[in-house]
């Protein structure tokens, strides 16, 4: 059934809730979890569920996310018909570029067109969970369905589209709700939509407004699909499947939010499990050498507590504690890290002091900085989460 199927995985977003990680990057190639880029989860889960065909569609800043692509996931083979291939504004009709998720699909109908494929399943490639895909597809051909949209719980803070699914998990209603507990369900759509071929292709030909550029269908537009009554939900965390069922989902849309999930990694039972030997998440990975402590220049021994160390990592004399970081980072004498997050290549001089942070790539802290410990002097340097974690951005001078 999976080879029957075509991946569209929409990473078109500019993510401007996570600016400034994002003035360099598109959303979906925002590193994550110490070693991953964010899109590096829903194409481990193609690569899982055996889906082999797999188009990616670009625009905002996609350099860093093509190399990635380039790097880590040029691993299908083409002459068997497998491939990952990254597809940019074609500019086929106009020189416009894509006005949104439904509209890049739109633009590449002539792909879905010549594909022989008999389903189309249609990813966000910047949210955060692990799925069985190949579970979903099952359940949309033993029902016949022409959609299936996975839904899944609603966080208790949510304000979301609400979805009302029958007695058969058919779909019957996707309307918008004023608040939180405003609708009879608290199931909610997370960016999963599973297509007959030929359905998509008809509801890409008929005029609608654009969505509002987040997600791929809005609730109204759900709910104009329902009208056949062929439009399935597939409940998320199903005990099908090779995936512990541990329902986790998450949409890094603001600071906040991604490092809350990042320091959730952290603790003594992760909300997702990225040890799970039969579902590892593949990425790109440097040649680079182990991570290491090492004493300092004063005989300090480098130590980390509870802290994430990808390869190439080196706490030399320096203290890390509570920490996730990326590949090459170093830490020198006396520097002291706490619930930061630091990427690839980070550099911090002897004596710094760094608390609730995240420090882009390849930046060089000098000796002897203060970062998230005076919250009026951050303010006056550094852009701030509203919850006050602090972002040194990529090139930062300081």
């Amino acid at each position: 059934m999976p080879q029957q199927t075509l991946t569209l995985v929409i990473a078109t977003g500019r993510g401007s809730g996570l600016e400034p990680l994002t003035r360099h990057r598109t959303k979906a190639a925002v590193p994550f979890g110490g070693k991953f880029r964010i899109i590096d989860f829903t194409l481990a889960n193609c690569l899982h569920s055996g889906l082999r065909q797999v188009l990616v569609l670009t625009q905002y800043k996609s350099h860093s996310l093509q190399k990635h692509l380039r790097d880590g996931w040029s691993i299908y083979n083409p002459e068997l018909g497998e491939y990952i291939t990254a597809v940019a504004p074609q500019l086929r009709e106009t020189d416009d570029r894509y006005d949104g998720p439904i509209d890049a699909i739109r633009r590449n109908a002539y792909l879905l067109e010549r594909s022989r494929a008999e389903q189309v399943l249609v990813l966000e490639g910047d949210l955060i969970y692990r799925m069985d895909y190949a579970e979903m597809i099952r359940a949309h051909r033993e029902r016949s369905a022409s959609v299936t949209v996975a839904v899944r719980e609603a966080h208790p803070d949510e304000r979301p589209a609400t979805v009302q699914l029958g007695a058969d998990d058919r779909l019957v209603t996707a309307t918008k709700v004023a608040s939180a507990g405003g609708g009879a369900s608290r199931l909610v759509g997370m960016g999963v939509y599973l297509f007959d071929k030929q359905r998509l292709l008809g509801e890409l030909a008929r005029p609608r407004a654009v969505a509002d550029g987040h997600r791929v269908f809005s609730g109204d537009e759900l709910a104009e699909l329902v009208t056949d009554g062929d439009v399935f939900g597939y409940r998320f965390g199903a005990a099908r499947g090779r995936v512990t069922p541990d329902r986790y989902w998450c949409d890094p849309s603001t600071l906040d939010a991604y490092y809350d999930a990042t320091m959730a990694l952290l603790n003594t039972e992760a909300p997702v499990d990225l040890y799970q030997p039969d579902w590892n998440i593949h990425t790109y990975q440097g040649q680079y050498p182990p991570a290491r402590t090492v004493p300092g220049d004063s005989g300090t021994e480098g130590v980390f507590v509870n802290s994430m160390l990808a390869a190439g990592a080196l706490i030399s004399g320096g203290g890390v504690n509570h920490s996730v970081l990326f590949p090459r980072v170093r830490v020198r004498d006396g520097a002291i890290v706490e619930e930061a997050v630091l990427f690839d290549g980070v550099d911090i001089g002897k004596g710094a002091q760094l608390r609730r942070c995240i420090i882009d790539k390849e930046v060089v802290v000098p000796g002897g900085t203060r970062i998230g410990l005076d919250s009026a002097t951050d303010a006056a340097r550094y852009p701030l989460s509203p919850a006050g974690v602090v972002v040194v951005p990529k090139g930062f001078a300081f």
